[in-house]
């Protein structure tokens, strides 16, 4: 049996480590494909540090990695359509017996020389899209867009506020930029998150504990207020904060996840201008295509979100990094 190298999480230890492993055989309607190019992202650190589980892993150890592509090695016996060297990335997840499985926590992902994917996850890749950029799509794009077009329905000239320009925030000040939204209002405590948000697009950049917030966001509105909120934070106070700067009929799209209590302050006023809050979860099968057509005909640009590329060795280190932020990154990425 051929063996690879793959770094794998033991979750009873939460311990990470890059192992010798037998290399997968693809079964009927899988391919196995060489992964090229991984993104690490806050996921993978929440599910070493304990703040996240799988829900649906057989066994006790994972090979990381959602964020996944490269090219086809082997396809399956019965799968057609997929040739080996097409440049695939792959979708962060899939449907099985009507429950969602997350790559790189239900299943093992692609941190690792080689990965195994049902052939329905595949997605063709465009030779003008480096591995690198195309392999954050899967989730650091794609659940941001899936956000912004789908659970909040922005349309174009609309006001937009988005809280945490991290990973995914920086991304929504860009495709709501894409959309059409006007202005583009990001809100970050760091001040190179705030900068990171005007490379990307936002009109305007503020500090959650500027004592001027509410009238600088009114301001940039006409005096009406945000349209719609993103919330990539996770975290109380960017609710309690977002709800006082909605317009009425405005909605809070929480897309950051916590186990904190979400609670509304004043609920005759939250009823009375007829807010909503909507939860929101990844993305669907047609939002990573439309991402790669996006890219492909030069509508989105993706390379400024990578900061680091490192060796599948390092992936401890690429760890480290995101969960404290050493260099302000974006995305890094592994290299097997």
């Amino acid at each position: 049996m051929e063996r690879m190298r793959a770094a794998r999480l033991h979750l009873p230890s939460r311990t990470l480590a890059v192992e010798e492993v037998v290399r997968p055989v693809p079964g009927p309607g899988e391919v196995l494909v060489k992964v090229e190019a991984a993104g690490v992202c806050l996921s993978d650190v929440h599910l070493l540090d304990g703040t996240l589980s799988p829900l649906h892993l057989e066994g006790d150890t994972v090979t990381l990695g959602h964020e996944v592509a490269g090219t086809v090695a082997e396809p399956g016996p019965d799968v057609t359509g997929w040739s080996p060297g097409a440049r695939v990335v792959l979708q962060a997840g899939e449907q099985r017996r009507g429950r969602t499985h997350t790559r790189g926590v239900d299943y093992d992902g692609g941190w690792a020389e080689y990965a195994l994917a049902t052939a329905s996850t595949l997605v063709a890749l465009p030779d003008t899209l480096p591995f690198e950029q195309a392999a954050i799509i899967p989730d650091a794009v794609s659940t941001p867009w899936a956000a912004v077009t789908a659970t909040g329905d922005v349309r174009a000239a609309e006001a937009v506020g988005v809280w945490g320009a991290g990973g995914l925030g920086a991304h929504a000040v860009q495709l709501l930029r894409a959309v059409g939204a006007h202005p583009v209002v990001a809100v970050d405590p760091a001040p190179a998150a705030r900068r990171r948000a005007l490379e990307f697009g936002a009109d305007l950049a503020l500090d959650p504990a500027d004592p001027l917030f509410r009238e600088k966001v009114l301001g940039a509105t006409g005096g009406v207020g945000l349209r719609a909120a993103f919330d990539f934070a996770g975290v109380p106070p960017v609710h309690e904060q977002a709800l006082t700067a909605l317009a009425p009929k405005g909605r809070l799209v929480l897309v950051g996840l916590s186990d904190q209590p979400l609670t509304v302050a004043r609920g005759t006023l939250f009823s009375y201008l007829q807010h909503r809050i909507l939860g929101h979860y990844g993305s669907e099968g047609h939002h990573v295509p439309e991402l790669v057509r996006l890219a492909e005909g030069g509508r989105l640009d993706f390379s400024r979100s990578i900061s680091d590329v490192l060796p599948l060795e390092d992936a401890a280190e690429a760890v480290r990094r995101m969960e404290t932020k050493e260099g302000d990154p974006v995305r890094i990425v592994l290299r097997p």
